[in-house]
């Protein structure tokens, strides 16, 4: 085909909400209108799909077929009815939130958002070669036209700052252990959705290309004069198939629909948000088992709460080399008595787990027989590097592989009374063309669908759960990922480098994630590959992991030193205090992964998609939101002791420390203890803590509400979910709810607190919390007031629910 004369399209057919543009080359372009604010555009240069089936879309589901989605399927989307416009030169699709106009010479698409009634355009395909229809090679490109000023977010995990602009990125799972969280790319995750915001109008859309490829996006960093500005997505294999989103008001309206549209975030236990311990060393030492003896010993002594414990792969080895369900007995003599032992102290295990088995694996022979494993064309295993050793990767798409897969876990791990799984190493590091996957009957080469493994894998894991005990929630971990891995799993950000840096920009990648759908997230506390980290820095990294999702302190120090909470005994006591802050706001955690689960909220976020329209929240800083009422600032370089942070416009902020209130809009400095770090409640804003106190030995859950009410006429409204925490009785109903109310006008502040659904235990006290600076008389209306004091700021006030 000459790029002389691109193809010009005609419409083909319309069956319902997909239309079809053909071409007399054959190429053919397909458009569907899916919501709203959603349209998709599906690019088929030789008139037919290339690739796969899709294992990404699940609109508002849990789950795709196993088998995977057909691409045609419009299944859980709610088709709307459009408008269809054409001409001569142009077909233009409309919704009441999208405009799309495609140029039938070329299918070059103009793309608008209805923002305040008015049509406004938001991108462009680059009017130059957009589209490879076979113009160069086999690989899929879209090029759009970039405009000046214009931002990108997403990408899922990414090195660097939050905005993308003038960067290039691959996406290539790898394992980067020790990697720049500044500069170092590809990484762990596969999540080829980005949201671009135009700051000037604050408006934006987000794009999700769906392909299982490896793919790159060039987001500036490239130029050539022969095509203006421009940025583009390329992938060696499978289709051009993408999703534009509208998300005309916050970069977060993209971000909801993107993961409804991916699938519903797992409901996970409430010991998941618990400290969990982890260290290599431990299970690397020939006295393993009374090395993790020693680890809840140290919590006594020191007080440290913990809830789980990430079992590093030493527990499975054989010599200095590592093989998945494998026990080794010399190490660990009694199994199955050090799994009770960590049950009875009220801390579950969390296995790793890894999807390659070495060549000397004591199943390896097993799994060669049954034809589990990837091969090369021969029927061979097809070998890869995988830690001090080659071995061959097993093939997630046979289904015969997941039942092994399956028993497995249940055999070796379940019934020893482990609570989860964590999938480990499953990057799926295959490079070689000449290595195949079953394919569900479809035998394809692994290089072009890898991550698809990394997601059945952890998939079956969780299945294995799901079979082994169907009124558990399962708990899993992965490291590697893709689109879609928010139905199954928590993650981290990897084998980070212990450093300021990291520190700094792990902040920053965190809420990359989080823009992209994935945000039960959380990062190696104190960093996991290099030097042992200071005493400063390691409490600093606990005064940030503290906010994440999962918090867990990890590490496989350079000079053989542990990551413990207590390895410097002068801050021992500030990191425990550190921790029961923790426990302190898990309640609020725990609804904010409530509202993701249901209402696809991100729990982490800049502070501008918050505040789209404060033009200063775009600049790079170090600060981040905890849902939409908790403003956090981390101090992340050495010797501080003073942090300055910007404070939004468009709303009061009170220190969580003080109770002191702040005029949003402004810039200021608050002091930053190491076991202190600056918290700001948003006006209006509701935050649900556990007030009971807590130790090791002695747990308690009592609810209590920070409440900052509206300065004048206005209402905080808030609240938590409540339920057992652990079982799936939740979809039955078994789930009851605190919601609280502060009305208030010039004079009074009115608290409206109630009760509803089927609460876990039974409670008619509460404790609310007000800044001792707002002297207004406070009615309680259904509750009686019980007791009444000051105390670091805020006036406490423990109230009993009348009937």
């Amino acid at each position: 085909m000459s790029m002389l004369h691109p193809p010009r399209f005609e419409l083909q057919a319309h069956e319902g909400n997909r239309l079809r543009l053909a071409s007399s080359t054959n190429a053919a372009i397909e458009l569907f209108v899916l919501e709203e604010d959603i349209i998709r555009v599906l690019v088929l240069p030789q008139g037919d799909l290339r690739g796969p089936a899709t294992w990404s879309i699940a609109p508002g589901g849990d789950d795709t077929p196993l088998e995977g989605r057909d691409r045609r399927d419009l299944a859980g989307f709610s088709l709307p009815a459009f408008q269809l416009l054409s001409d001569a030169d142009t077909l233009r699709v409309e919704t009441s939130k999208i405009r799309l106009s495609v140029a039938l010479a070329g299918g070059f698409c103009t793309w608008q958002i209805r923002r305040a009634g008015e049509w406004q355009t938001v991108l462009n395909d680059r009017p130059t070669q957009a589209y490879n229809f076979c113009y160069w090679d086999e690989q899929v490109y879209h090029y759009v036209r970039r405009e000046p000023g214009e931002m990108y977010f997403g990408l899922g995990e990414r090195a660097g700052d939050m905005n993308r602009a003038h960067q290039r990125y691959e996406m290539r799972n790898i394992d980067a252990m020790g990697y720049s969280a500044r500069t170092t790319d590809p990484l762990y995750k596969h999540i080829p959705f980005y949201v671009t915001w135009q700051p000037e109008n604050s408006t934006g859309f987000g794009l999700f290309y769906d392909t299982l490829s490896d793919c790159s996006f060039d987001m500036g960093r490239e130029l050539d004069n022969y095509h203006g500005l421009y940025r583009y997505f390329v992938a060696p294999h499978g289709d051009l198939d993408y999703y534009f989103i509208a998300s005309p008001d916050t970069p977060l309206d993209a971000t909801r629909r993107f993961t409804w549209m991916t699938g519903r975030p797992a409901w996970m236990p409430k010991w998941g948000l618990g400290y969990s311990g982890s260290t290599m060393t431990y299970t690397d030492a020939p006295d393993a088992q009374e090395q993790m003896a020693e680890f809840i010993k140290g919590c006594r002594e020191h007080d440290i709460l913990c809830d789980s414990f990430h079992l590093s792969s030493g527990y499975t080895s054989i010599g200095p080399k590592r093989y998945v369900f494998n026990w080794n007995t010399d190490k660990f003599p009694d199994a199955r008595g050090f799994v009770q032992s960590y049950l009875d102290a009220g801390i579950r295990l969390c296995p790793n787990i890894k999807p390659c088995l070495l060549r000397d694996h004591p199943k390896f022979e097993e799994a060669k027989e049954a034809g589990l494993l990837i091969c090369d064309a021969k029927g061979e295993p097809a070998w890869v590097q995988f830690w001090d050793e080659v071995g061959a990767y097993l093939d997630f798409t046979n289904p015969k592989t997941l039942d092994w897969w399956k028993a497995n876990v249940k055999s070796a791990l379940l019934e020893y009374g482990m609570a989860s799984t964590w999938n480990d190493n499953n990057e799926f590091e295959v490079w070689t063309p000449d290595a195949f996957a079953h394919g569900f009957g479809k035998k394809a080469p692994i290089r072009e669908a890898k991550v698809l493994h990394t997601m059945l894998m952890m998939r079956a894991s969780r299945e294995a759960q799901l079979e082994f005990a169907p009124q558990r929630r399962p708990f899993l971990v992965s490291r590697s990922g893709g689109v879609g891995m928010q139905r199954y799993v928590q993650t981290w950000s990897g084998d980070n480098y212990t450093s300021w840096e990291t520190l700094r920009y792990n902040l920053k990648m965190g809420l990359g994630l989080a823009l992209s759908g994935v945000s039960n997230i959380g990062h190696d506390i104190g960093g996991f590959a290099g030097p042992a980290p200071s005493q400063e820095l390691l409490v600093r990294w606990v005064a940030f992991g503290v906010f994440m999702p999962r918090f867990s302190i990890h590490s496989w120090n350079d000079d053989k030193t542990v990551n413990e909470p207590w390895m410097y005994p002068q801050v021992t006591s500030q990191i425990a205090s550190l921790i029961k802050l923790r426990y302190r706001l898990i309640p609020y955690l725990y609804e904010l992964l409530w509202q993701s689960t249901q209402a696809y909220e991100p729990v982490l976020r800049p502070t501008f998609a918050e505040f789209p329209n404060d033009r200063r929240c775009y600049a790079e800083c170090d600060d981040m939101m905890l849902g939409a009422s908790l403003l956090v600032a981390p101090t992340v370089e050495e010797g501080q002791t003073e942090r300055t942070v910007y404070l939004p416009a468009g709303a009061r902020w009170v220190s969580y420390w003080s109770g002191g209130a702040f005029e949003g809009g402004q810039t200021i400095t608050l002091p930053s203890p190491w076991d202190q770090p600056v918290m700001l409640i948003r006006e209006g804003g509701v935050i649900a803590l556990n007030v009971a106190e807590q130790h090791f030995d002695q747990r308690a859950d009592q609810r209590g509400f920070l409440v900052v009410p509206m300065q004048g006429v206005g209402e905080a409204v808030g609240g938590c979910i409540e339920d057992d925490g652990e079982t799936e009785a939740w979809r039955n109903g078994e789930q009851g709810r605190w919601s609280v109310r502060a009305v208030s006008d010039a004079e009074a502040i009115t608290l409206h607190v109630s009760r509803e659904g089927k609460m876990p235990t039974h409670a008619d006290t509460v404790e609310i919390h007000l800044p001792a600076g707002d002297a207004r008389q406070v009615q309680t209306p259904r509750a009686r007031v019980l007791a009444t004091d000051v105390a670091g700021g805020w006036r406490r006030l423990k109230l009993q629910l009348l009937a």
